[in-house]
């Protein structure tokens, strides 16, 4: 009896390693999915093309996803649950509502920045996903809209504006989104500047546009 713990710890700790090799392996080949459906976009890759970027048979990759789709699920799950965590933290003892929202700004413009393939995936492929994949991923997207339209409502409070929240959200989207098709990192700004720039002219925007009620 007095030896039982001693075996099963070792096991506990192969265990361990082996999902953690089997959880970095899996990082890896979204990554590379990731480069091939911003290359070829969703329809126009195949598992064949997957498995040569990832450098896997295919019958390696089809042992880790059984099918493309649930590759495109991972990246866009993947990458709006980081996305909304680090909004989550970030946010975490900041009371004043502008700075809340410039804190929005800087969190998605720094993450699509550093990862332009994600942005345009995710840009182009919304539609793709089908059923329970759409269906989760649709969850969290609706939770960082809902996050946003928080934001912009405690900034109308604070502020004593009137102006559409629906409208002010998809516009900030809008210029947050498509920085992919333009963003050069040779000529401009970095995502600190660039996002306290983009803050600017949206406040800017928001506040002067909206009628003080009084």
């Amino acid at each position: 009896m007095a030896s039982a713990p001693a075996t099963r710890r070792p096991v506990s700790r192969a265990r361990a390693v082996a999902t953690s090799r089997f959880d970095r392996r899996l990082a890896e080949i979204v990554s590379h999915a990731t480069e091939v459906f911003c290359e070829k976009g969703y329809e126009g890759a195949s598992m064949r093309d997957l498995s040569r970027a990832s450098g896997m048979s295919l019958a390696g990759l089809y042992y880790y996803f059984e099918s493309k789709e649930r590759l495109l699920f991972l990246i866009q799950k993947h990458t709006f649950t980081t996305i909304v965590q680090r909004l989550k933290s970030r946010l975490e003892g900041v009371n004043d509502p502008e700075q809340q929202i410039r804190i929005f700004i800087l969190n998605h413009l720094e993450y699509f920045l550093a990862n332009p393939a994600s942005m345009k995936v995710l840009s182009h492929e919304a539609e793709a996903l089908k059923n329970g994949f759409a269906s989760e991923v649709a969850a969290i997207k609706r939770e960082y809209y809902r996050i946003c339209v928080g934001l912009l409502d405690d900034l109308k409070r604070a502020r004593g504006l009137q102006f559409s929240t629906r409208i002010a959200v998809l516009s900030l989207f809008g210029m947050m989104n498509w920085i992919y098709t333009w963003h050069n990192s040779r000529v401009d700004a970095d995502a600190e500047q660039l996002a306290d720039e983009m803050s600017d002219i949206f406040l800017r925007g928001v506040m002067t546009g909206g009628k003080v009620r009084r």
